[in-house]
């Protein structure tokens, strides 16, 4: 039997929902040779199926089942119950506001100290279990909710078969960026709203959802800059700030010609909010005109653009993280990766010698 995604009251019932469906079916899918109680696995089996009351339920009932054999299981409940203690007290209403920018978070920040080995055994539990509800959704009109978490370009892993940091684009790439945005050709119609898109993230580090979902009141002119009123991950309020300059031609233009009783900033021609997919198309148009090749080419590289360019400018870890809505100060250190100013004074050590 399939269930919609947010099938309980809210976000924490319907997590504990699928976390209970989802380590019983490890429990019926690990090797049970070892099992020296079927009776009693039996027992667990049904009282997953009656659901758990709280975290701690879950936890007891999975820590019988490798009492009586099954140790495997240790591999997916441990990353789980600190991923539901990292995720609750976010505030998120549905569980499909959880994405692979969240869920790295959540890794970057929870398995700093462990082993590559424990990293890797994390990742996979995650993975293994949006994988679990990607086949197990459905909604009453026969539609399911596709995660689709990979986490191939997690950076937390150490060594050669480590992750790759986050692609950015240098200085100089910028310049032909900036020049692409103006040059690229669009259909007329979109020409405007396009550029103001692409500009709001790259000039604020804004995710790309956050972006596409400003609504037209979000949006007041404080001197020369505009104010942002974003509304990120979990509903959590914080604000960004554009300088009038940077925005205005584009945005009086679109403004003109946008349907004002829409309630977002962006819709497309038929008046329906705009897609992440809409957005890619864009990036990869401008990235063809500018002669710009990344190996992540989607409109979340702005956002690491922003984020290196705002910490070799100012070195304040704190304000990376302010401005760029981080739940944890470990996600901004990313970006001191990228400071060659401080690498170096670390290559000039030698010089009096």
């Amino acid at each position: 039997m399939r269930y919609s995604i947010d099938c309980k009251e809210n976000f924490e019932q319907s997590l504990l929902f699928w976390l209970d469906r989802f380590i019983k079916s490890k429990l019926t899918s690990l090797s049970n040779r070892h099992v020296s109680e079927n009776e009693k696995l039996s027992l667990i089996i049904g009282a997953l199926n009656r659901g758990s009351n709280t975290m701690d339920d879950l936890k007891v009932l999975a820590k019988e089942a490798r009492n009586i054999g099954l140790i495997g299981i240790n591999l997916f409940i441990n990353p789980l119950e600190k991923f539901y203690h990292y995720s609750v007290p976010m505030g998120f209403l549905s569980l499909k506001e959880i994405d692979e920018e969240f869920l790295s978070e959540f890794l970057a920040s929870q398995t700093g100290s462990l082993s590559d080995a424990t990293k890797k055994n994390y990742r996979m539990a995650i993975v293994s279990f949006f994988k679990f509800i990607d086949k197990q959704n459905e909604d009453a009109q026969g539609h399911s909710h596709q995660f689709r978490i990979e986490l191939k370009n997690w950076g937390g892993l150490g060594g050669k078969r480590g992750e790759k940091l986050p692609a950015h684009m240098y200085k100089e790439e910028l310049s032909r960026f900036f020049k692409a945005i103006e040059e690229t050709p669009f259909k007329p119609s979109s020409q405007a709203k396009n550029r103001l898109l692409i500009k709001l993230i790259i000039y604020s580090g804004m995710r790309v959802s956050e972006a596409l979902g400003l609504r037209l009141k979000d949006m007041v002119q404080d001197g020369e800059y505009l104010i942002f009123q974003i509304r990120g991950k979990g509903n959590k309020p914080r604000i960004a700030m554009i300088k009038k300059e940077h925005i205005e031609h584009d945005l009086q233009e679109w403004l003109a010609i946008r349907n004002r009783d829409f309630p977002l900033l962006f819709h497309s021609r038929t008046s329906k909010p705009l897609t992440q997919a809409y957005v890619s198309y864009i990036m990869e148009k401008i990235l063809m005109t500018a002669g710009i090749r990344k190996e992540k080419n989607g409109a979340h590289m702005l956002r690491h653009t922003f984020a290196t360019l705002l910490y070799q400018k100012n070195r304040d870890l704190i304000l990376v993280q302010e401005a760029l809505g981080h739940a944890d100060l470990n996600t901004s250190r990313i970006y001191t990766h990228f400071d060659k100013e401080r690498l170096k004074i670390a290559a000039d050590t030698m010089d009096e010698l």
